[in-house]
């Protein structure tokens, strides 16, 4: 491989194009040289280092006098649209990492991405108005397979990731919700201050889907009470939280549900929130779970400054979680 003067025969490079257009616009090597704070001798090489390469002529040479070729003027006008792109792609570089433009992927599970999130979508659009925020609404075990795979540059969830996406997703809490057990005005248990634990087998029951956050905290909660699954009466399996709390409003059923998916139906008094109580403990304390709200990135692929400046937005408002055990 044959160097000139540091130009390298081996293709063409964006400053042999800068010095080509100082010269095509000068049509006088020294001045171009000027302009662009080099030596003549290294204008020269450039241009000679084209002409080799390429086995063209660029420029009739005539005394002092420099006049461009036809292939000069091919060039003159490529090497512009070249060298304008080049700058825009520049400027938008700079930009993205100045937050002015681009794109966060996100992917969250549907209560968090329902009622929690939006809050927190809009004070980032707010400060960063360039940027375009995909969410995509899912089960947790979607989202963790979606974050995985590079579909979304941060996850929110609700659940658990699995153990076989362990090794390839951190986590982080960053918020929690209470899981409630409700019914509507139809049951039972409406008019009731407080129900045993044993009688959660008395009841019908909606539940989610498998795969949903929802579902796998409400699975956990009944496990460290003591309550298998299949001793409950499952009549009905949704994929959505407002299909079951729609069915809970109308019928004589119970679930197990966010209480930030139902605090407006508490209010007006549509829904209860049942309190759990256990005999066996002393005083009858009551039952609860807070669960915890999970961000989850890939431990290895690329973090963009948005996707990084999102994650401290995150946790600007975060709530302590404690798990604790209420007396009734």
């Amino acid at each position: 491989m044959l160097e000139v003067n540091n130009f390298t025969m081996a293709g063409m490079t964006l400053e042999q194009l800068r010095i080509f257009l100082a010269v095509a616009e000068h049509l006088h090597f020294t001045r171009a040289a000027e302009n662009l704070y080099i030596t003549q001798p290294a204008v020269s090489a450039a241009i000679q280092s084209l002409e080799t390469e390429y086995r063209v002529k660029l420029f009739h040479r005539i005394g002092r006098h420099v006049e461009i070729t036809e292939a000069g003027k091919l060039l003159q006008l490529e090497a512009q649209k070249i060298l304008e792109q080049v700058a825009l792609t520049e400027r938008g570089l700079r930009e993205l990492n100045n937050l002015q433009r681009g794109e966060l992927k996100l992917g969250s599970s549907l209560t968090i991405g329902n009622y929690w999130l939006p809050e927190k979508i809009s004070q980032f659009q707010r400060e960063y108005s360039g940027i375009m925020v995909n969410c995509t609404l899912a089960n947790t075990e979607e989202i963790c397979l979606g974050t995985a795979n590079g579909q979304f540059d941060l996850g929110l969830i609700e659940g658990e990731v699995k153990p076989t996406l362990q090794k390839l997703l951190n986590q982080e809490e960053i918020g929690s919700d209470r899981l409630l057990i409700i019914v509507g005005r139809s049951h039972p248990w409406f008019e009731r201050d407080k129900i045993d634990l044993t009688e959660l087998k008395n009841t019908d029951w909606v539940m989610r889907e498998a795969g949903s956050g929802t579902q796998q905290r409400l699975e956990e909660a009944l496990n460290n009470w003591g309550v298998n699954l299949s001793d409950l009466k499952v009549i009905l399996v949704l994929n959505t939280g407002e299909m079951v709390k729609a069915v809970v409003e109308e019928g004589q059923v119970a679930a197990g549900i966010s209480e930030l998916m139902v605090k407006k139906e508490l209010q007006l008094g549509i829904l209860k929130a049942v309190r759990i109580v256990d005999h066996r403990l002393n005083d009858y304390q009551e039952l609860q779970l807070i669960r915890p709200f999970l961000k989850i990135k890939h431990r290895q692929r690329f973090q963009t400054r948005i996707s990084q400046t999102f994650e401290k937005m995150l946790f600007s408002n975060e709530i302590p979680i404690q798990f604790t055990q209420l007396r009734a």
